[in-house]
């Protein structure tokens, strides 16, 4: 069983309201909603960490050589490229004609 402590915290009445309106709607004691809402944000944190890592290691030049290169598929029927005017990746927006291949379906 895992071990537990209490631990007394003071809210702005506001927060207070609003955690007990979202713990209602959620259907969770106030208490789960606010260990649940406090356990997320380590694990933000590891996740922004692992990422950064991950993006210290990279290597940007492999990279791009993978993603110029010809040939390949056209993806499956729900894997396409978005038509949207969102920002797009580094490599689509340095090499339009990848982008052409892949909207060719």
């Amino acid at each position: 069983m895992t071990e537990t402590m209490t631990y007394s915290l003071r809210l702005p009445r506001s927060l207070k309201r609003a955690v007990e309106r979202q713990s209602e709607e959620d259907g969770t004691s106030v208490n789960q909603f606010v260990a649940t809402a406090v356990a997320e944000k380590p694990s933000a944190l590891q996740t922004a960490a692992f990422f950064a890592d991950r993006k210290a290691r990279a290597d940007f030049k492999a990279f791009d050589k993978l993603m110029k290169r010809r040939g390949g598929t056209v993806p499956r029927t729900g894997d396409e490229m978005p038509d949207s005017k969102t920002k797009t990746a580094r490599h689509v927006r340095n090499n339009p004609s990848w982008l052409c291949v892949w909207r060719s379906n």
